[in-house]
């Protein structure tokens, strides 16, 4: 029986967690990314699907898919509904991510996901991780990525925690600011982690 340690690993949007995730996987170490594990449950867990539909309405899917333009829409204008919906997809993930940590062999486990402090899951840790960039460079790469303007990107880093909110929470820090070598930051991160 390998005594594991579970890791999360989060950032704002842009600061780059996947790619910092994606040098962790080829480490050998294995990463559970939370918000693909929540699409697929609200694609495929019947169970989910009907609570999302008594919450939204028939409308929350459209061909057995999630809504996701009618979703975004509704939660955007009604925080009730952003709870609702919260509460309903967080648990599942979360059991998701348990079942799936069980599995592994490895020594560390990782888990990416974007909200871990906001909603209070990074006390299931034994230590987080926080990618972090400067805000400049984090709306340039949404922006190239995603193909929006500036003032979309700015909108929704103004929803998420500070980095300096979360900086107060988080056991170690990345930075990820095209100057900082990623992979020495990594490796370094994964002795510390071992230790």
């Amino acid at each position: 029986m390998v005594n594991k340690k579970l890791i999360g690993i989060t950032g704002g949007i842009g600061a780059g967690k996947t790619l910092v995730c994606s040098i962790i996987h080829a480490t050998g170490y294995p990463v559970f990314y939370s918000d693909k594990a929540a699409k697929n449950i609200l694609n495929s867990d019947d169970n989910i699907k009907g609570q999302i539909n008594a919450a939204f309405g028939k409308e929350a899917y459209l061909n057995n898919e999630l809504n996701r333009s009618y979703i975004s829409q509704k939660i955007f204008n009604d925080k009730k509904l952003l709870t609702a919906i919260n509460e309903i997809v967080h648990p599942a993930v979360r059991q998701a991510f348990a079942q799936w940590a069980e599995e592994q062999t490895t020594d560390l486990v990782f888990n990416e996901a974007a909200i871990l402090f906001e909603t209070g899951a990074y006390k299931l840790y034994d230590a987080n991780v926080l990618v972090v960039a400067p805000e400049s460079i984090r709306i340039e790469r949404v922006m190239q990525r995603d193909q929006i303007s500036e003032q979309a990107v700015r909108a929704r880093i103004n929803k998420q925690w500070s980095d300096a909110e979360k900086i107060s929470l988080a056991d170690h820090i990345i930075t990820n600011d095209n100057i900082a070598m990623l992979i020495p930051q990594v490796l370094d991160l994964i002795t510390k982690l071992r230790s």
